[in-house]
């Protein structure tokens, strides 16, 4: 999206990092959709089908924009539709299981394979700069939302008034009392600033790298997106590695690790060059495994066991709302200036923009050693 708007529609930097913001204002409307709408009068899998095919519509509106600003409220407007939808299929796939811890991993995988083959997809027919991938989006959305008719009924489950505060997940405040939560809370919001260069200019910080190392190439022939699937390929694999890591490192190690790699790969990202260090440019790529299941996945773990029986709920539905609704939105608004600040007619300087990150990387690390405490070690380990 990032390169569509850039190349198609001469958005600037802020204007980029807006539409990226927009993803996580949805993700903080969504809670409340969820807690107030489809968990009390409407069956999940029809909700999944109206929200696909509303977005569906959308998407024919959007292709049709030629406007960086107006573009993103009708974004807007498409992630609204999009950002129920996480947890609707979660919700619908888990409720049809016996054993969800057992059974639900090996179908959620399969939504970093469709990420894996879509993403080649895009890169195979060099249309990533393209009006095409949001046609390819609105076909998708059109063919899950007649699907999702299909699918088991799910029918609410909740019954009984509902507060914003039990939305937000206000009992598991409590855990803020814990100063190595706290701690952890707080590095999550700030590592998801790092999180949104990532998604937000990686794809064209390459493009212009490559470019500039083979300026008499077209874009299309360096296969970027192809590239840059190898991220959620380390995912899959570090996701089956983390385990093994939780149980030999524990908590605290697990993520300094995640912390070291977010810093590695920016400082890969600003100083590699596809013609005389291309190897820091995959590396780059392929430390995305380390850098979300290290930080972001075994968080989840730690904040499930230190939530408790009561609260887990509340616990991930409050840590997702930090961090891809505020952590996002801020790192999202962040990412789009600093790339305006270091873009001189035109040329973005790409060492710099990626430094910015780099530093906010290391201050969080510096945070989470002077301050966090692996105090849930022995009841984890026991």
């Amino acid at each position: 999206m990032s390169k569509y708007l850039t190349v198609q529609l001469n958005a600037t930097g802020d204007q980029v990092g807006s539409a990226y913001a927009a993803f996580s204002i949805a993700m903080i409307v969504a809670p409340f959709f969820i807690g107030m709408l489809a968990d009390r009068y409407f069956a999940a899998q029809r909700v999944l089908g109206i929200l696909n095919l509303l977005g569906s519509a959308i998407l024919m509106w959007l292709i049709t924009i030629r406007d960086a600003d107006t573009f993103f409220w009708v974004f807007v407007l498409y992630c609204l539709t999009f950002a129920p939808t996480i947890a609707l299929t979660s919700s619908i796939a888990m409720r049809q299981m016996t054993m969800p811890e057992k059974e639900f991993p090996a179908i959620r995988l399969f939504g970093t394979i469709a990420w894996i083959v879509i993403t080649n997809l895009v890169g195979f027919m060099g249309v990533g700069d393209q009006v095409v991938i949001f046609q390819m989006s609105m076909i998708l959305a059109a063919a899950l939302g007649v699907l999702a008719f299909f699918l088991p009924n799910t029918p609410p489950t909740a019954t009984g008034p509902v507060s914003v505060a039990q939305i937000i997940g206000k009992d598991a405040f409590v855990l803020f009392k814990d100063r190595s939560f706290l701690i952890f809370f707080i590095s999550s919001i700030l590592i998801c600033i790092p999180l949104s260069f990532y998604y937000t200019w990686a794809n064209p910080s390459l493009t212009d790298t490559y470019q500039a190392a083979y300026p008499t190439e077209t874009p299309a022939s360096f296969n970027i997106e192809n590239k840059m699937s190898l991220g959620q390929a380390s995912e899959v694999i570090f996701m089956i590695l983390l385990p093994l890591a939780y149980a030999k490192l524990g908590i605290k190690k697990i993520l300094i690790v995640g912390l070291l790699a977010w810093i590695v790969r920016f400082v890969f990202f600003g100083y590699g060059t596809p013609d005389t260090s291309a190897w820091m440019l995959y590396s780059a790529i392929l430390l995305h495994g380390v850098c979300f299941d290290f930080f972001f996945v075994s968080g989840q773990i730690y904040t499930d066991a230190k939530a408790g029986l009561k609260i887990k709920s509340q616990a991930q539905g409050l840590i997702t709302l930090a961090t891809y609704g505020f952590g996002m939105f801020i790192g999202s608004i962040v990412a789009g200036k600093v790339k305006d600040l270091f873009t001189l007619d035109g040329v973005t300087n790409w060492t710099n923009v990626w430094l910015v990150p780099a530093g906010i990387a290391i201050a969080v690390l510096i945070l989470f050693i002077l301050f966090f405490t692996d105090n849930n070690k022995k009841s984890s380990s026991s």
